[in-house]
């Protein structure tokens, strides 16, 4: 990861789960650079909260958990989707 790439994914996830965009497609990725890598911003939360030290992690989680809630109450499961995804991927 780079240096403010969480920064940058965390507010590129609360636009996205903000937004009035009704579907979104897996294949549309968010980051598609040579600096960001390509992916979701929601994957590359998932990442760095993996790979952060607890108590970094801990500050994160919290900021993401309160955007999955919006995104929960907003959305519903997507049952014809690939079970193998993460479950924000199965959200529309």
């Amino acid at each position: 990861m780079t240096p403010g790439i969480v920064s940058v994914a965390l507010s590129v996830w609360s636009v996205h789960v903000h937004g009035t965009k009704r579907r979104w497609r897996c294949e549309e990725a968010e980051f598609a650079c040579s600096c960001c890598g390509e992916g979701w911003a929601r994957d590359k939360l998932q990442e760095a909260l993996l790979m952060l030290p607890a108590n970094a992690a801990a500050e994160l989680r919290m900021q993401v958990e309160s955007l999955d809630e919006v995104l929960l109450a907003r959305t519903h499961h997507e049952p014809t989707t690939d079970s193998e995804l993460s479950w924000w991927h199965r959200r529309c």
